[in-house]
């Protein structure tokens, strides 16, 4: 179905392999943040950037949705916070001479380590239907494109405006609504492929879709599961909170097909212990799970709590919590009896033994966080997964007190917030109605289409205009050559981006860019200097400044952008004042007050140095909103995942030096590799089943029924700690063989981590 994709640099043939790293952080931290920064910042840049990021005064960091402690250190940032710092905030700049020597075919051929190479966009762009180059336009001229190709879409359903975490909660906001009063809901988002099953899981038991802890709960808790989550690579702060947790006394356990450096010892950069000694041991069990089978871990714990009442009557569950705020336990513990132990131990590839340890972990801490990412959501049964992780937390109580409770973490920075603004295609009516009652125009009730539904609607020719406020959804979304064959059948796509990317050279017939400011930089607009806020993975919403001068003068903030679009679109008898929106961002925030739940006084409280946070039923008063009042623990049934005899399941994941689809260096120094992203990791068991060696080139075929073969072709087979039947490659380049179909039941997310594929030698082997 697909060759190799065009995204893959030739010079992977230098490809370096080395053993795995055993720990995250220390000195190299330091060196591969502060050179680069100072390398291509200078010491000035560099200083007023390292010194404002995290800060109450400063900018958020725009790499994860971490959130920061109420005391803040100097220097509160991480490595990946600081590239992303350094390639947001270069100097280096798009020249206007770039659009006339690249034509769109060549960007399209180009890797996205290249195209974020090339520096900031500072001008709108336009490409026009039939022409093969991108030209410069004025600002007025982009937006007359757009709003005239908007209004002549024979309905607003043939639209659909697609959000990245990056937007602040101000554009969010600002966004949706203009979505809305356009006469649309398609709006899909990143959530929809990275933390919806989450969102669909915890809303269903405990009525809302968030995490249920705060920051200080973790230094706070008696035992921390981490589950299908790599922290050192994808938010690192979060190791500091787990330091802390660990030397105040805290149990970790880590859930994860493959061994991860941050979680085996953390050396804090800003420590002398972290610079010089051997760091912190953090995990103090691995479960090295099988892709897939984290639903049955849970159900086996929860099990054995079960047992464990049963063997001592009115000591092991918290019975009076219970009884007042929860149901179905009566249910769940008749389907629990009936759960096979010799199923778990295939689903899992673990041994009784391993399991009974971390049951009695649980069993012995009174405080318990259960924390996860996207090894955990990008599953079949991704969302019934979640609802055993609360089952097994509801049944000591461990929501709603201190130091316990849920804790999914968010990727991206904000998110979180976007959804919270309204960013979703499917908004409750109690949403819509506050909507109407602030703006006066009726919002469209029909749900919209998301991530996945979205491609298959452009498939269907139903969908002809996709705007993306940030991201690169082609380069994120599953199934690549799919997913590009139907952004390429499209009349116009629009994107608003601080750089270039994969989705810049994969078009609708015209295309339009919009370049925008990054978080770093100070904007400026007619009612002053602005400041717009975020929301991070614990519900805690606060204010972010820029602190440096915009690398060119013409770029306009995502607001501004969104105003100008919205008033080029509806006209001047639109309801909203979108100049206002755009001259004095408390306008918006008064709105935000007054449609958002439990955002009342919002001008007021993101103006205290620490923000506020969100109120949460099931973590501050153990209220839960779900459709019964209480709740719920759940009957899930379990389902093993079939891999047929020489096959393996493969899961795509991140390299070190990478945030979602922006790929920084090509190098991955906690696994060993080196100048290359064209590899495939295996366990050396598995290679030597298959009759394949250590460093040999394969093809990697993706297998889906009564579909062709998906395929990687010349990828190197690495010899890798993983899980026995497991495998890995890097995302993006790996999205071309997850199935479009493949998604989780009930989210609809791409089912990214269970992929069941069969390796070859590769067919052209490297010379």
């Amino acid at each position: 179905m697909s060759a190799k994709p065009p995204i893959v640099d030739a010079t992977d043939a230098l490809i370096k392999v080395t053993h795995p790293g055993h720990a995250a952080a220390g000195i190299p931290g330091v060196v591969h943040s502060m050179g680069p920064a100072l390398a291509q910042l200078g010491a000035r840049r560099t200083i007023a950037l390292m010194t404002s990021i995290n800060q109450k005064e400063g900018f958020d960091c725009m790499s994860c949705a971490w959130p920061d402690p109420d005391s803040r250190k100097t220097l509160e940032f991480c490595e990946n916070g600081a590239k992303a710092v350094v390639w947001e905030a270069t100097p280096i700049t798009v020249p206007t001479s770039f659009w006339a020597e690249h034509s769109v075919d060549d960007l399209a051929g180009k890797s996205e380590y290249w195209l974020g190479l090339q520096g900031r966009l500072t001008e709108p762009v336009y490409k026009a239907a039939g022409a093969d180059h991108y030209r410069p336009v004025s600002w007025k001229e982009a937006f007359a494109i757009a709003g005239t190709a908007l209004r002549e879409l024979d309905s607003p359903d043939q639209a659909a405006f697609y959000t990245s975490g990056r937007a602040s909660n101000e554009a969010a906001f600002a966004y949706q609504l203009f979505v809305r009063a356009f006469g649309t809901n398609n709006l899909p988002d990143c959530s929809n492929m990275c933390h919806e099953s989450t969102g669909t899981a915890l809303s269903e038991v405990i009525g809302i879709g968030k995490s249920t802890v705060s920051y200080d709960d973790f230094e706070q808790a008696d035992l921390i599961i981490i589950m299908g989550q790599n922290p050192g690579t994808n938010h690192p702060r979060m190791l500091t909170a787990l330091e802390d947790a660990k030397r105040a006394g805290a149990s970790i356990v880590s859930v994860n097909p493959l061994p991860e450096a941050g979680l085996q010892h953390y050396k804090n950069p800003q420590t002398v212990r972290g610079l010089i000694g051997k760091g912190t041991a953090l995990a103090d069990q691995f479960l090295q799970i099988r892709l897939g089978g984290d639903m049955a871990l849970l159900q086996a714990v929860s099990k054995r709590v079960l047992e464990a009442e049963a063997a001592h009557p009115g000591t092991v569950l918290d019975h009076e919590f219970l009884k007042e705020h929860c149901v179905g336990l009566d249910e769940l513990a008749v389907h629990l009896a009936q759960l096979d132990e010799e199923e778990v131990l295939a689903a899992t590839g673990l041994t009784s033994t391993e399991i009974d340890e971390l049951a009695d972990r649980y069993l012995r801490a009174d405080r318990v966080i259960i924390t996860w990412a996207m090894g955990v959501t990008q599953h079949k049964k991704a969302v019934a997964g979640i609802k055993e992780i609360v089952n097994l937390l509801l049944l000591r109580g461990n929501i709603g007190k201190t130091g316990a409770g849920a804790s999914p973490i968010r990727g991206h920075s904000n998110v979180q917030g976007d959804r919270t603004m309204g960013i979703w295609e499917q908004m409750p009516d109690s949403f819509l109605d506050a909507l109407e009652r602030e703006f006066g125009f009726e919002p469209p009730r029909k749900h919209g289409v998301d991530s996945v539904h979205g491609i298959r609607a452009m498939q269907r020719g139903d969908i002809k205009l996709w705007v993306s406020l940030g991201g690169n959804f082609v380069g994120a979304i599953s199934d690549t050559a799919a997913a590009e064959a139907a952004m390429r059948g499209t009349e116009l796509t629009v994107q608003i981006s601080t750089k270039l990317n994969r989705s810049h050279a994969v078009t609708g017939a015209a295309a339009l860019i919009l370049p925008t400011l990054g978080r770093t930089e100070i904007d400026r607009q007619q009612g002053g200097v602005q400041f717009v806020t975020v929301e991070d993975s614990v519900c805690a919403v606060h204010a972010s400044r820029g602190r440096v001068e915009p690398v060119a003068p013409d770029l306009l903030s995502e607001v501004a952008i969104i105003s100008r679009l919205a008033q080029a679109t509806l006209g001047p008898d639109s309801p909203v004042d979108w100049a206002g929106f755009e001259n004095d961002y408390d306008v918006i925030r008064e709105h935000i007050a007054n449609v958002v739940p439990g955002c009342a006084e919002y001008n007021e409280k993101v103006r205290r140095p620490a923000g506020f946070v969100l109120p949460n039923g099931p973590r501050d008063s153990r209220t839960f909103p779900t459709a019964v009042g209480k709740a719920v623990l759940t009957v899930n049934t379990l389902e093993t995942i079939e891999c047929p005899p020489g096959r393996l399941l493969l899961q795509t994941l991140r390299s070190h030096d990478q945030f979602n689809t922006t790929i920084y260096s090509r190098n991955d120094r906690y696994r060993g590799i080196k100048k290359g992203r064209d590899v495939v990791f295996v366990n050396p068991d598995d290679l030597a089943d298959l009759g394949l060696e250590d460093g040999q080139h394969v093809d990697v075929f993706s297998e889906w029924p009564g579909q062709p073969d998906r395929v990687l072709r010349d990828f190197r087979a690495v010899s890798y700690p993983t899980a026995r039947g497991c495998a890995a490659a890097y995302f993006p380049e790996a999205n071309v063989l997850v199935p479009l179909d493949s998604t989780a039941e009930g989210s609809n997310t791409p089912v990214s981590k269970a992929v069941v594929v069969r390796l070859e030698p590769a067919l052209v082997p490297a010379q």
